[in-house]
């Protein structure tokens, strides 16, 4: 069951207010937690990707949002696991089919108000780390406006609120 993978990788992670308040939204909203469209806030599941030598990573300019982000979206009733999401969401997101991910932990929570074009309120973001070669061909969803690859230390102009931190949390997992 998803829920129970979800919960079981947020208590994996160190005990932080953060982790804690993502367990209780978890815990207290139950399935309306995981699919968009049943409350107003609901869990998405995102992708850092970052290049093998982690100098680039990989970004979509968010039609709706207006704004350069990591690839990721909503959970779906078929996702086996809150990895398998990510890893799905970033393949849909760049056309990527080589996406490797590091590891099988969370690296990354960032919950997050939403406006304009979008019928939810907030997004529970909960971001994996990934790597791809930068060489695959890219392909744009209809979600996005572009996708492109940035180096890591020259982030494009018109990032989401807390990319740029996020970004770099998510690299320091590959060491």
């Amino acid at each position: 069951m998803l829920r129970d993978d979800v919960l079981s990788r947020l208590q994996a992670l160190p005990a932080s207010a953060r982790r804690e308040a993502y367990l209780d939204f978890v815990r207290d909203k139950g399935e309306e937690a995981l699919w968009k469209g049943l409350g107003p806030e609901h869990l998405t599941a995102s992708a850092f990707v970052f290049s093998p030598d982690a100098d680039r990573t990989l970004m979509c300019f968010h039609r709706k949002g207006g704004f350069w982000v990591q690839v990721g979206g909503h959970l779906e009733h078929g996702d086996r696991s809150l990895a398998a999401a990510a890893l799905r969401e970033a393949g849909e997101e760049s056309g990527l089919v080589d996406l490797e991910l590091v590891g099988e932990g969370i690296t990354d929570l960032d919950r997050h108000e939403l406006s304009g074009g979008f019928t939810c309120a907030a997004h529970w973001d909960i971001g994996f780390t990934m790597i791809a070669d930068p060489a695959s061909a890219l392909t744009v969803s209809k979600e996005s406006r572009d996708v492109r690859w940035f180096p890591v230390d020259a982030l494009p102009d018109g990032l989401a609120p807390g990319c740029a931190r996020r970004v770099q949390g998510a690299r320091a997992v590959l060491g």
